[in-house]
Parts: C-alpha cells; structure tokens; sequence
C-alpha cells in the first residue's frame, strides 16, 4: 500500500499560535505521517500557546488519527521579520513580550536547531506566516510603509529561511509556503498590499525552488488554500463571506478544512512528491479554476 512516510523527518512548522490555524493542521498531518514536529511561535503569542497547551485546553485537536497525540518536539520563539536579532530595534527586544527570549530571529533559531539536535537538524522547514498592518484597507489607501510591512512579514520572511536553513537541511529536504488566490485575482477587501504579497511569494517560491534546487537538491513548494476562518484570517473582517461565496461556486460546492491543507503539505514534504517543485498546489475545492460565478449573490 502506498502511503505517506516521513519516519524519521524532522519538521518546523512556523507561525502556529492555536490550535485553529492552517500551521496546526499541518503539524498534525506531518506529525501522523511520522515526523517530529518543532513550532515557530510569534514572541507576543508564545505564552498564549505554551498556555494552551499546558493546560489541556487543546488536547482534542492534539489527538492524531491512527492514535496517540501531536507533541512538539521544542516551541521556539520566532519573528521572522528579523533575520538577526541585532537586526530587532532595542525596544522591541527589550519589550515585555520579547526580552523573555533571548534570540527569536531567524537565525537564532537555527542557531538553536543546531544546539539542540546536531549540524543538519532539519528535513522540512513550512512557512506558515502572513501579516499585513492594513490588510483591511483598500490598495489606494495604503502607505508605503504598510505595503512594505506586508511583504516584508508575508514574503521576505520566507526567502529569509530558505535562505538561513538550506544550509543546515538534510539531503532531500522540503520548504513549503502557503498562499491565497489573490495572488492571482482579485478580491476585493484584501487590502494593505497583501494580495501583492502573496504574488510575491508565490514567484520568489519559484525562483528559491530553481537557487536551492541546482545548490543542495532540496525542494521548495507552495499551497494557495482557499477560505478559512481562521482566528488570524477572521481578522479580515469578511471572511464569512468568502467561505459563502466559494461553496456557492466552487466545482466542489463546501467549505475547505484545514486538515485538507494539512494532508496536501504533507504529500509535498514526503518522497512521494520527489519530483515537485516550484508549483502552486491549490486547495480551494477547484474555486481557482472557475472564470464565471455561479451565484454572485449566495444570500438572495
């Protein structure tokens, strides 16, 4: 029977801070498919998730199909906005929600990787981090430094650890990055230069799957999963309504779930996919696929 192995895999999953996010539902489904699984949490949310966890509050979620229970292996604190931690302002660093840890750059947790499991620590590295100050405004509306805030914490921190963990990546190792279809269409309300984001990131996807193919063999892929409500993408504000309109239009008319992403990225990470890279895969029940509405307006 053929099936997903990643016995023997380490994984990290950065950009998970609950247990309702895309992040979590990969962990899980690499964590099933035999790999251990470390977390990259954001600095200001760390505390809020080694809670969560530590109080059993989330224990459900952390329950693996085939039986036993997703563990993280370490939780380290990340930003990946910073590649170094000198390149953090002192007040950031000094800040109450940051000061707790001593290196939350990209860098800092490779270094750390390294000291805690050896010189090539890493087989699977997920990027599962987006943010956009003014997400919620229209692209008209939105300052240069809001714009560069997005691409910055949406795309560039991408390239940042492709770039900081190919180096310390085991033979035949995978990046995986998560996109949305705005890259490509437009959705109006997903504003703040975040839809630019993610074009970006689906095309420096491409490029690092060329660079880090040709340099080390490791593979570099992107999902462009559909409508989701998660707690980050809630703050949106229209999210309902994106969720509406794709199972009103979609050739598979439901909502996505997270497992489903969850299942895609760990075929891409496993050696079934030995010969993919530098692709999109969309998860969005086929709504990428569709040049007409079906019904523009679901709730009439």
């Amino acid at each position: 029977m053929l099936g997903i192995d990643l016995s023997g895999k380490r994984a990290l999953v950065a950009g998970i801070a609950d247990d309702a996010g895309f992040g979590f539902a990969i962990a899980r489904a690499l964590a099933e498919a035999g790999a251990t699984v470390c977390a990259g949490t954001w600095p200001p949310a760390f505390g809020i998730f080694t809670k969560l966890l530590s109080s059993r509050r989330i224990d459900e979620s952390l329950i693996l199909s085939g039986g036993g229970k997703l563990e993280f292996e370490r939780i380290y604190a990340l930003d990946a906005e910073y590649d170094t931690l000198e390149d953090a302002p002192t007040e950031l660093r000094e800040s109450r929600r940051y000061k707790a840890h001593d290196d939350f750059s990209v860098q800092g947790v490779v270094d750390q990787m390294v000291l805690d499991f050896g010189p090539k620590p890493i087989d699977i590295v997920v990027h599962s981090l987006a943010n956009g100050p003014e997400v919620k405004n229209p692209l008209l509306e939105t300052s240069r430094k809001g714009y560069l805030a997005a691409l910055s914490a949406s795309s560039y921190s991408f390239v940042s650890l492709v770039q900081r963990f190919e180096p310390v990546m085991r033979s035949e190792g995978a990046f995986l990055t998560l996109s949305y279809m705005a890259s490509q269409r437009t959705v109006p309300g997903y504003g703040g230069g975040m839809s630019s984001a993610k074009a970006a990131l689906e095309s420096d996807a491409r490029t690092l799957a060329y660079e880090v193919g040709r340099r080390s063999g490791q593979r570099v892929n992107c999902i462009s999963a559909g409508a989701w409500a998660s707690r980050a993408a809630s703050a949106i504000g229209f999210i309902g309504d994106m969720i509406e309109y794709s199972r009103h239009n979609a050739p598979l008319p439901e909502p996505i779930h997270a497992r489903e992403v969850g299942s895609a990225a760990a075929f891409l990470c496993s050696p079934l996919a030995s010969g993919v890279t530098g692709s999109v895969l969309y998860v969005d029940k086929g709504l990428h696929s569709m040049g007409l509405a079906v019904d523009s307006n679901p709730g009439r």
